[in-house]
């Protein structure tokens, strides 16, 4: 398992304490919790201490980035995404993340708990009591009260003399203001008082050190001097938080009022933003969109917003402040309404282009707005249910795909539940709300969502929601076993349906897709080859990925039960390719049976075991044992038996073990180029 600690945009200063605390902490306990006030340093010594520990651990770290959350219904869906668990399963999610960690050698990274900490402290519980391999590093502004927990209390930077405070302003007095010096006459004592009068906080240095260039270091010194003196004898908060809250307010009061309403309005993001997002989400009355990217650099250039390439952020403690203005100006609801149009947007966007040379974009660009587009749905269920039911109908196909199912489904119910009863919007929620249940093993609920989905397809009278009704009616006919009705229902709609739009055409590709299967699974395969090889055209005519890949799935399972073996392992891999391009765990799951079938049937036993193994991984990921049409598990079997008759079973079991050691990315890596694997 691959770590997915975030990058370092900044150096980093001091704290060599501190580590060596966490280090101990780490080695001696299962759960360590930095704790500390807001601005202090917490999330940036636990991305150091997680870089330093990872060596330690055989499945590395996994970080979770916590502050998107504003409550805790996205907690459990959060964790399992970040550790690599994509649940297709109807078991209680609980039980399946902590199945999926119990062999893990693991450390577990939980950025910002305090909003959080009753659920936070209810699923370390959980998983630390199934998972003995499994070590939890936390950051809380107050500790999670658990039992074991030791906690390593993060204190602002030293700033007596040449210390971390002082080394911390002039790097980013430096960055902000090249060229400028900070040691002329008078200028290293200002420096100093800075630091002194903030406490070392590392946000508030770093706020301050943003001014130079636009003010001096004597004035920074003085105007910060009149500002805290007038909070010095008040009792209200502690200290540093005072500190704080005063500096983060005097960086406020030194930008423009339309930097101070972009500050406001950005505060309704909960994840990472491109500037086009924050244009649509953040326009109107005096600021105009014209005006944003200018605003939008200067609050980079202050240290309000952290920028990575063309991604952006606010740090949690000034998106609060943000969200105080925002409320401040009356402006809540207005700016809700515009993030969830904002993402409505997104969602048609990233639904109409799904037939085209964009569609890998479109799915990456949904995956990463998921904390965003759930913020959008749950406002616009309570707010505006016709537009709620539109949304997830969009999303809801990609989000089946990249294995978000049970969050899925329960906002499809909720759609339909609370949105109009009739129309092509309802519909396509049920169409999604089908596929989600059918995913999940649940094929009596699928049958009778199919049925109804048919039913108001009709009613609406559009090809789109009788194309999507037999595609859910026929796929699940596949899945139980029956393929000749599956193939009568996706010959029926692909005669009475015309060419249709683009995105029609979307949905005709995958009725035949199932066509393909079912001729498959009936066993003509030489129709079923023909009819995929023209399928397959159609498909990377449009650059089409989704269904080419599951396309090159079949022709590979033709090629295999046909005896061509070397065929069969050509058309797997790129079968990968493409799921690895989409990030569908499911699909790479199966695609990998499929492969190590195909070299199993060459004579190569190890690595068909080797690759199983690597598959293990992903089913594992996807909480199933292995699935797929009735017709593949013999299949499997068979070829499991061959690549052990050619090997042993001895050898057999440790290339099976090797391959699952590899880890996920590496074994696929592996198994993608075509290497033997040895």
């Amino acid at each position: 398992m691959a770590s997915n600690i975030p990058e370092e945009t900044t150096s980093f200063v001091g704290r060599e304490a501190e580590l060596d605390r966490i280090e101990h902490s780490l080695a001696t306990g299962r759960l360590t919790t930095l704790t500390g006030t807001g601005g202090v340093g917490k999330t940036r010594l636990a991305v150091r201490a997680a870089g330093r520990a990872e060596s330690a651990y055989r499945d590395g770290v996994r970080w979770v980035d916590l502050a998107p959350l504003h409550g805790d219904e996205l907690l459990l869906a959060t964790v399992s995404d970040a550790v690599g668990l994509s649940d297709h399963t109807l078991r209680m999610p609980i039980d399946v993340l902590c199945e999926w960690l119990d062999d893990k050698q693991l450390l577990l990274v939980l950025d910002s708990c305090e909003h959080l900490r009753p659920a936070c402290a209810h699923l370390l519980g959980e998983i630390l009591t199934t998972s003995p391999g499994l070590t939890v590093l936390a950051t809380s502004r107050q500790p999670l009260n658990m039992k074991g927990e030791q906690t390593v209390d993060v204190g602002p930077l030293p700033v007596d003399g040449t210390a971390d405070a002082l080394t911390l302003f002039r790097e980013r007095a430096t960055a902000a203001a090249p060229g400028t010096s900070l040691d002329g006459p008078g200028t290293v004592e200002a420096v100093a008082e800075i630091c002194r009068r903030l406490e070392g906080i590392p946000l508030a240095v770093e706020l301050a050190a943003a001014g130079i260039g636009r003010q001096s270091a004597q004035e920074i010194a003085g105007r910060l001097a009149s500002r805290l003196d007038v909070f010095a004898d008040a009792t209200l908060r502690p200290l540093r938080h005072r500190t704080l809250r005063t500096t983060i307010g005097w960086s406020h009061e030194l930008c423009t009022p339309l930097e101070r309403l972009l500050w406001a309005r950005l505060a309704v993001l909960r994840g990472d933003f491109d500037e086009d997002t924050a244009t649509t989400v953040c326009a109107g009355g005096p600021l105009t969109a014209d005006a944003i990217p200018q605003a939008l650099r200067t609050l980079v250039a202050k240290s309000v917003v952290a920028r990575d390439g063309e991604r952006h952020r606010m740090l949690d403690t000034l998106r609060e402040y943000g969200r105080m203005w925002l409320a401040e100006l009356g402006e809540e609801r207005a700016a809700a309404d515009r993030h969830a149009a904002c993402f409505l947007r997104l969602a048609r966007g990233a639904h109409a282009g799904w037939t085209g040379d964009d569609q890998i974009l479109w799915y990456h660009r949904i995956a990463d707005s998921h904390a965003d587009l759930c913020a959008a749905l749950d406002h616009l269920l309570a707010h505006d249910p016709a537009a709620a039911q539109e949304m997830a109908g969009r999303i809801g196909f990609f989000w089946c795909c990249c294995g978000h199912l049970a969050q899925n489904r329960g906002y499809a119910q909720r759609a339909l539940d609370a949105g109009p009863a009739t129309g092509p919007h309802r519909t396509r929620v049920l169409w999604v709300l089908g596929i989600c249940v059918l995913l999940q093993g649940d094929y009596p609920a699928a049958e009778r969502i199919g049925e109804e989905c048919v039913r108001a397809a009709a009613d609406d009278g559009t090809d789109e929601g009788v194309l999507a009704a037999a595609y859910l009616r026929g796929l699940t006919h596949l899945m139980t076993g029956e393929p000749e009705k599956g193939l009568r229902e996706a010959d029926r709609v692909l005669r009475t349906t015309g060419a249709g739009t683009p995105l029609e055409t979307a949905y005709r590709l995958r009725c035949h897709l199932i066509t393909v299967f079912a001729l498959t699974g009936l066993r003509r395969l030489d129709e079923a080859a023909e009819a995929a090889v023209v399928l397959r055209a159609a498909c990377e005519a449009r650059d089409e990925c989704w269904t080419l890949s599951y396309v090159d799935y079949q022709l590979a399972l033709i090629a295999l039960l046909q005896g061509r073996a070397a065929a069969a392992a050509a058309h797997a891999r790129s079968m990968l390719a493409g799921k690895h391009r989409l990030r569908d765990r499911f699909g790479i799951a199966l695609g990998l049976d499929i492969l190590a079938a195909a070299i199993a049937a060459q004579g190569e036993g190890a690595e068909a075991a080797r690759v199983y193994g690597t598959g293990q991984i992903y089913w594992r990921m996807v909480g199933h044992p292995q699935r797929g049409t009735p017709e593949l598990g013999p299949l499997r079997e068979a070829c499991e038996r061959q690549a052990r008759a050619a090997v042993g079973d001895a050898a057999y079991r440790r290339a099976f073990e090797r391959g699952r050691s590899d880890g996920a990315e590496a074994g696929l890596a592996l198994a993608l180029h075509g290497e033997l694997l040895t």
